[in-house]
């Protein structure tokens, strides 16, 4: 039986590339490298709940992931992996949400590689990418 995604699994994944410091904004748990978030927790808010009307209200855990910028946003919705959605709050900010609950560990670490790549600084991430690992 696979082991249930949560925010310790995130962590463990995120902490794992370089330079990631883990922090709190607005008391949620926020990995960042070079001072920019790439993934954090994100609890649906009430006002969230409320313009999901009659439609399915995803469970949590959730995660948000940075994209590169709008374009990279939307190409990864259109690829259409398991779990990840938007919100209205994220309308018009390079970020989507996941749903831990339906994805999978080896699409998370996919998720979370292209989010540091996006926030890291270039030289780290030509390092990385290069095969320097911590």
């Amino acid at each position: 039986m696979a082991e249930a995604l949560d925010i310790d699994v995130i962590a463990a994944i995120a902490t794992a590339f370089p330079d990631v410091t883990e922090g709190t904004r607005w008391g949620n748990r926020t990995w960042l490298v070079g001072g920019k978030a790439f993934v954090w927790e994100r609890p649906m808010t009430n006002a969230d709940l409320k313009r999901f009307g009659d439609a399915r209200i995803p469970s949590e855990p959730i995660i948000a992931i940075r994209a590169e910028d709008m374009h990279d946003k939307e190409a990864i919705l259109a690829s259409g992996p398991a779990g990840a959605f938007d919100i209205q709050h994220f309308e018009n900010y390079p970020a989507y949400l996941i749903e831990l609950a339906l994805t999978t560990e080896a699409a998370l670490r996919e998720a979370l590689t292209d989010g540091w790549l996006a926030m890291a600084p270039q030289g780290l991430a030509e390092r990385f990418l290069s095969g320097f690992s911590k």
